[in-house]
């Protein structure tokens, strides 16, 4: 087709049908418009479109605000034919988590008991950053309430579903962001990780999520769940996760948790490849009950590694299961949440969410300072553990995405939906969720790499050679 700029006259003469615009990389995108081959307005129209027809059947966004998506992407196209684009990523579209500020949009965390009729008029320092590099800010895309659980429903805005099985959850809490990035509604999306968040879905949607090292990218305002909290790229791809980081972790003074600034372009290094670096491989952690066809998967798909040329040996780290850990923490920032609301406001939220902080309440000082302890000691093991090796990797969760019914049936019980995840919360190290394969009925499996803490770039890098070996597969559109 012929691809028109905004005033109407075409940019070049192409093929590509709008679903094939709508998965194009960022790094594409970018590349496309910087030699006026592509138009930021006519990818937003072919994103909006695909999000039209599709929508009703995924449930991704929160919130949908075409006409303003549309107007950024005027603006950013006048720039590119300046030859003046604002940033690094001018003109592509973004979708923000519905727990992260924007500018004259509700956040309403997916949650009844906040209240919509109030001001809205603050971005969080990942809208600043994206808005200082001309993105394209689609909307918000959908969350359990609060991020509280591993699952893409909440009391707000209902079930999101997976796009590869419309049947099945895509995950949480960053539901929406992992479904959204698997079928082609944008190619960034801004999601959050307290204990999982945004690597449970990327291994159920089959997509990329990034939990960098904590601090790396600011936070405001804070979390509940306080040091356990990150926010974070999900993607289709290691480069865009990459460009985003280049993007988002850039300083702001409202977190005073935030790591230094560093002169680092997140996107250098990603093609070295693994040649020598020394990678433990860990089906369990030692202590986790994983199904027997993830496990398959994730076996085979660390031997791509090995190929590469890594040295790949068969360790555990060494640890007991930190549950009772993360759950000292969890359980305290729900009742610090809940006890947030306004009294009448209270019993509008989910039911499990509620449990999770009469539990908190009952947690003792005492008991919270030695928790404060255990996580020190976990994180000291693990510095230990990566003087040895480079990375370690495990499967990103225990079982594939399960079916809604199941999902609803346990949400009180089963907040914490893979036992790989939350431990690296604790220690705040990088870790990624990468597609491994697919299991015979159909349902993504993901791989999860982890580097020592501050070592984010050795993460991106062996998940950039992966991906090359192993590109991800794009589900098809649901019927």
């Amino acid at each position: 087709m012929a691809i028109q700029s905004a005033s109407g006259q075409a940019n070049v003469s192409d093929a590509t049908s709008g679903a094939d615009v709508a998965f194009l990389s960022a790094v594409e995108l970018v590349e496309l418009y910087r030699q006026r081959k592509l138009s930021p307005v006519e990818v937003t129209r072919a994103i909006l479109d695909r999000i039209q027809r599709l929508e009703p059947k995924i449930n991704a966004f929160a919130l949908l605000d075409a006409d303003s998506a549309l107007a950024s992407a005027e603006r950013s196209e006048q720039r590119w034919h300046r030859g003046e684009p604002a940033g690094l990523i001018d003109g592509v579209p973004v979708a923000l988590k519905d727990l992260i500020l924007a500018k004259g949009w509700p956040t309403l965390r997916g949650s009844r008991a906040v209240d919509p009729n109030q001001e809205w008029n603050e971005d969080s320092p990942a809208t600043a950053r994206l808005r200082e590099h001309g993105a394209v800010v689609l909307g918000k895309t959908t969350t359990s309430e609060f991020g509280w659980k591993g699952l893409g429903d909440s009391p707000l805005t209902g079930i999101t579903r997976n796009p590869w099985n419309t049947a099945h959850t895509p995950g949480g809490s960053s539901g929406g962001s992992g479904a959204a990035a698997a079928i082609g509604f944008g190619p960034l999306h801004v999601a959050t990780d307290g204990g999982g968040s945004t690597r449970l879905p990327a291994a159920h949607s089959g997509a990329f999520g990034f939990k960098q090292t904590f601090g790396r990218v600011p936070v405001y305002p804070p979390s509940q769940n306080g040091t356990l909290f990150h926010v974070t790229p999900l993607t289709r791809s290691v480069r865009d996760a990459a460009l985003l980081l280049d993007v988002i972790a850039r300083p702001d003074l409202r977190d005073w948790n935030a790591l230094p600034p560093q002169d680092v372009a997140w996107q250098s290094g990603l093609e070295d490849g693994v040649k020598g670096l020394r990678i433990a491989y860990s089906p369990a952690l030692g202590y986790a009950t994983v199904d027997p066809e993830v496990a398959a998967i994730v076996d085979k798909a660390v031997k791509v590694f090995a190929d590469l040329g890594a040295i790949v040996e068969r360790v555990d780290p060494g640890i007991e299961d930190p549950l009772p850990i993360f759950l000292t923490f969890w359980q305290a920032g729900a009742a610090k949440l809940v006890d947030s609301f306004a009294p009448e406001r209270r019993n509008l939220s989910e039911a499990g969410l509620l449990a999770a902080a009469e539990q908190g309440r009952a947690i003792g000082v005492v008991s919270y300072v030695k928790a404060i302890d255990q996580r020190e000691a976990l994180g000291w093991h693990f510095s230990r553990f990566h003087q040895s090796w480079d990375l370690l990797i495990t499967p990103s969760t225990a079982f594939p995405a399960s079916a809604i019914d199941a999902s609803q049936a346990d949400l009180a019980t089963r907040p914490i939906r893979s036992p790989f995840t939350y431990p690296f919360n604790l220690t705040q190290q990088p870790a990624a969720s990468i597609p491994a394969g697919l299991t015979a009925a159909g349902l993504p499996v993901g791989l999860q790499l982890i580097g020592a803490k501050f070592d984010d770039a050795k993460v991106l890098r062996a998940a950039r050679a992966f991906e090359i070996a192993r590109p991800f597969a794009t589900p098809k559109d649901p019927t």
